[in-house]
Parts: C-alpha cells; sequence; structure tokens
C-alpha cells in the first residue's frame, strides 16, 4: 500500500472519525468542536463541545449524537442546538470517550475508568448503553480503558479495544442491546490499540499511538498489514465513495496542552483494498 497523504492539517487532536454523507466526521477534541470534511480537504465545523468531543454517531432519523468527555455527558445535536440525551457521570468513573451507535440508535460509550494523567494504577471501566430516550444502563464492567468499538454487518458482535490491556475484546449482542459471551478477540503484543474499524472481510484496522502504525488484525491475533505513519496513530475510519479509503487521525501527542500549543494533528488518507463494512 502507498504511504498516506495529508488531507487535513493544522488540527489539535482529531478523534472519532466517521464517513457519512461523502465527508470525514471527526472529533478536533482539544480545540472543542467537531468538523466534517471532504476528499478534497474542504473543512467545516459543525458544533462547538465546550466539555471536548469525543465519540460521534447518528440516530436512525440522522441527528447526530456527541460524547462529551469531560462532563460525562452524551449530547445530541437538534437544529444546530446541543441537548443533553443522559447525563453519565453516576456511571462513568472518569471521561467518557469512543462511542458506536447501533442501528436501533442505542449508544455504546465507553470511558477512560481512571484519571491516567496523575495516576498509573489502572481502574476497570464499564460500557454504558444509551436507549434512544436516554436511559442508561451498564452492558459490560473491568474494562480496561475501553475504547474504538465497531459492530458488526450483522448487528450481533461487539468489538473494542482495551488499550491498556493490549487487546481486542468482543461480545455478543442481544436483541435488547445488552451484552455477553465476552471473549478475547484478539491480544496485541507490544501494541496500545486506539480508535478501530471494520472491513468486509471481518478484519479489524487499529490505530495504534505508541507503535506509530495501523494494523489490520484478524480474529486470533494475526496481523495482515501495518501502515507506519510519522507521529502517532490515534483513530482511524474505512470511507470515500468505495469505503475503501482509510483515514487516520495522527498527532505527536495526546497530552491537552501540548496539542492546544503545537496543532500537530492531521487528517491521513491512503487507499487499501478491502472495503469498510459494519459501523461506525
Amino acid at each position: 500500500m502507498s504511504k498516506p497523504e495529508v488531507l487535513l492539517s493544522d488540527l489539535a487532536f482529531g478523534e472519532g472519525p466517521r464517513w457519512r454523507d461523502g465527508r470525514l466526521w471527526f472529533s478536533d477534541m482539544h480545540r472543542e468542536r467537531v468538523q466534517a470534511v471532504d476528499l478534497d480537504g474542504k473543512c467545516e465545523t459543525i458544533v462547538e463541545v465546550p466539555g471536548r468531543p469525543s465519540g460521534l454517531g447518528w440516530l436512525p432519523d440522522g441527528r447526530l449524537e456527541i460524547v462529551s468527555m469531560v462532563d460525562r455527558r452524551l449530547l445530541r445535536l437538534e437544529a444546530g442546538v446541543l441537548t443533553e440525551v443522559a447525563d453519565l457521570s453516576s456511571l462513568a468513573t472518569w471521561h467518557c470517550n469512543d462511542m458506536v451507535v447501533d442501528a436501533r440508535g442505542r449508544a455504546y460509550v465507553g470511558n477512560f475508568g481512571w484519571d491516567i494523567e496523575t495516576s498509573s494504577d489502572p481502574v476497570g471501566a464499564s460500557l454504558i448503553l444509551v436507549t434512544p430516550e436516554g436511559d442508561t444502563r451498564v452492558v459490560a464492567d473491568d474494562l480496561i480503558f475501553p475504547n474504538g468499538t465497531v459492530i458488526t454487518p450483522d448487528g450481533k458482535t461487539l468489538i473494542l479495544g482495551e488499550s491498556f490491556a493490549a487487546r481486542l475484546s468482543a461480545f455478543d449482542i442481544g436483541d435488547d442491546g445488552n451484552l455477553s459471551n465476552r471473549r478475547v478477540w484478539a491480544q496485541l503484543t507490544g501494541s496500545v490499540p486506539d480508535g478501530i474499524c471494520l472491513d468486509e472481510e471481518g478484519a479489524v484496522w487499529v490505530a495504534c499511538p505508541i507503535s506509530a502504525q495501523v494494523l489490520r488484525v484478524l480474529e486470533g491475533g494475526r496481523v495482515t498489514d501495518r501502515i507506519p505513519v510519522e507521529t502517532q496513530a490515534f483513530a482511524c475510519m474505512l470511507g470515500g465513495p468505495q469505503r475503501r479509503h482509510l483515514f487516520i487521525c495522527t498527532a505527536k501527542s495526546s497530552d491537552p496542552a501540548e496539542c492546544r500549543r503545537e496543532h500537530s494533528g492531521r487528517i491521513e488518507v491512503v487507499e487499501v483494498p478491502v472495503a469498510g463494512a459494519g459501523l461506525p
């Protein structure tokens, strides 16, 4: 595969990339805004999110939902105005993070678990389900920094990255949205999985910040492809006209102060052979 090309630069920190309606939507987390960029590099700010935006998703009727990290809320954009769907502060033990929204509009929201900036001792975190009506419940717990999350095309399996356990974990999704049959989908020795996306062959692309690359991983852990980046890779998404453009959110660091000062964040893109599948 070719070396990734820079589509957009001068970002503080890109996160939560999603392909929709001919554009890549993403959170510039440390600039506190959600943006969208087309394949020509034309970028638009969609909305400002003072609590730091992260995961993005859409309800079946097209309304955008946004994770607001530091105040631990799920927000919804309606007629240009942000409204609260749910306050997750009683269930999330630290900042909320990535999210996937299923075909019924149910949001699965992860959180850090603990203050990673001041403590090195991991605390297990919960994955929280939020219904379109705003009801909340924990559907998985004791996750070691749940991060990027995908749902298979049949809607029956959820796969998420546990960053500080260096693994992808999978769950069966019940009709009621509850999760069961937790299992290790892939152990990633020497890598820290961050954002992920799924392709038509069932492989998962994994952004790995520490090792400065994006991996294509099969169930069981075999790595079929590696795409290096110049700085660090924090998230990825398959999109474009045929969903064969792999978009990668990169930056020199995830430190908030450095990100705001340096603006080293980029959206990079490279074409891959296998198209994207599933959600997000």
